[in-house]
């Protein structure tokens, strides 16, 4: 647990989560960071109290903060939703978009049964709006594949896999929007998680105001695809 900790104090607790690993989980048997957390506040002695203010998808890897106590945990959702929480993903994706910047604006709709998210027609009942922006980063010499920063607007289930698969931009290792191109350049490239990490985050402490920035290397995701 001491490993994915970046930054703790008497309020806050932002932590590396890795690839595979769910955010918070109702299976038995099966770990997640929060539970791991609140073993880890219980050994030391604390209430193990741990708010939950955003999640990743558990094939996603990167930052995420979460509050000790419940009044830092309201102020971070707020922040969240007004945009003072800010975060931003590394992500690979199959293919080179032509622009070097530009935004998605979709409407996703969930499926309960399959876990599954999809862009539907405005209007559609159950309907979400989901936007981000991205800019191009790096390319492959061949145009294949790409890095692209991406920061989210709204925070819907799968947004970015799901957009950016409809764009005609899947990420790399994403089994579930992928293509069979997708998954057979992920193979090639040995892949084998979704290329998306939330490698950057912006904070204003909850107690003392002070703006705080944490941030990931995302080399390796250059040295894996040889765009170092």
């Amino acid at each position: 647990m001491d490993k994915m900790i970046v930054y703790e104090d008497d309020t806050l607790l932002v932590v590396h989560k890795p690839a595979g690993i769910a955010t918070e989980t109702a299976k038995i048997g099966q770990a997640d960071v929060v539970s791991e957390l609140k073993n880890y506040r219980r050994k030391k002695g604390e209430t193990p109290y741990i708010g939950v203010v955003h999640r990743l998808d558990q094939p996603v890897e990167g930052l995420l903060v979460f509050a000790k106590d419940a009044g830092a945990a309201k102020k971070l959702s707020a922040d969240l939703q007004n945009g003072q929480l800010s975060k931003k993903y590394a992500a690979l994706v199959e293919g080179t978009p032509q622009a070097q910047d530009g935004t998605l604006s979709d409407y996703l709709i969930k499926d309960g049964r399959t876990n599954l998210s999809k862009v539907v027609p405005e209007g559609t009942d159950g309907a979400k709006k989901a936007a981000l922006q991205w800019k191009l980063l790096r390319s492959s010499s061949t145009g294949a594949y790409a890095l692209l920063e991406i920061e989210l607007y709204t925070g819907r289930h799968h947004q970015i896999r799901v957009q950016m698969a409809h764009a005609g931009f899947p990420l790399l290792g994403d089994t579930k929007y992928g293509s069979a191109q997708t998954k057979e350049l992920s193979a090639q490239l040995s892949i084998h998680n979704v290329a998306l990490a939330a490698n950057e985050l912006s904070l204003i402490h909850p107690v003392t105001g002070k703006k705080m920035h944490f941030s990931l290397d995302i080399n390796k995701f250059l040295h894996v695809i040889g765009m170092e």
